[in-house]
């Protein structure tokens, strides 16, 4: 990591003072010079959300199994859960929910009515419109659309059963969810 003895003259300063944090090194002449290690990039990433980028793929729906399930036999659920998220407390799941299951049963388009809420979903966490414009993913895969919102918006924190109020009652209490732990090695 660190370049070997000899190689100390291309890193060192003509310093006469120690600096906090590197290693005073000796030249061939006898003179103390300081020797600063070369600057280390990171290339960890955060486990918690870069700006951009959607904390799943669109087609892992699957990560989390009940809510594929409730999403494929009744997305007008999972949409009134998002869409009373989204919009921050101020229309009801139940009423949002109504709202899609009519236009489903009426229009089959409830997807123009929900691509809206995931265009306000990207605008409020600044993600990126992937893989393709969101009224082209939601009348392609809707259900897929609706379960990586889903997951988005409990990645962030919410528990997505307790609607809006009971969220922020918890974030005024200090009650926070467990992070999500990516499963290590198994034997």
């Amino acid at each position: 990591m660190y370049p070997t003895a000899p190689d100390h003259e291309k890193y060192a300063g003509d310093h006469d003072h120690h600096i906090p944090g590197h290693v005073p090194a000796l030249s061939p002449h006898g003179a103390a010079r300081v020797y600063a290690p070369p600057y280390v990039v990171s290339t960890v990433r955060s486990a918690r959300h870069v700006g951009g980028e959607w904390s799943s793929g669109l087609c892992h729906c699957c990560d989390d199994p009940a809510n594929c399930l409730i999403t494929f036999f009744c997305p007008c659920i999972t949409f009134g859960q998002i869409a009373e998220i989204v919009d921050q407390g101020s229309s009801s799941c139940a009423q949002k929910g109504t709202c899609y299951g009519i236009l489903l049963s009426t229009t089959g388009l409830a997807c123009l009515y929900s691509c809206f809420y995931r265009s306000k979903l990207r605008g409020q966490y600044d993600l990126e419109e992937a893989p393709c414009v969101d009224c082209l993913v939601h009348f392609c895969c809707a259900t897929c659309a609706l379960c990586q919102e889903y997951r988005e918006l409990r990645s962030r924190g919410f528990d997505m059963g307790i609607g809006w109020e009971a969220n922020m009652d918890r974030q005024r209490r200090g009650v926070t969810q467990a992070p999500i732990v990516a499963p290590g090695m198994t034997r």
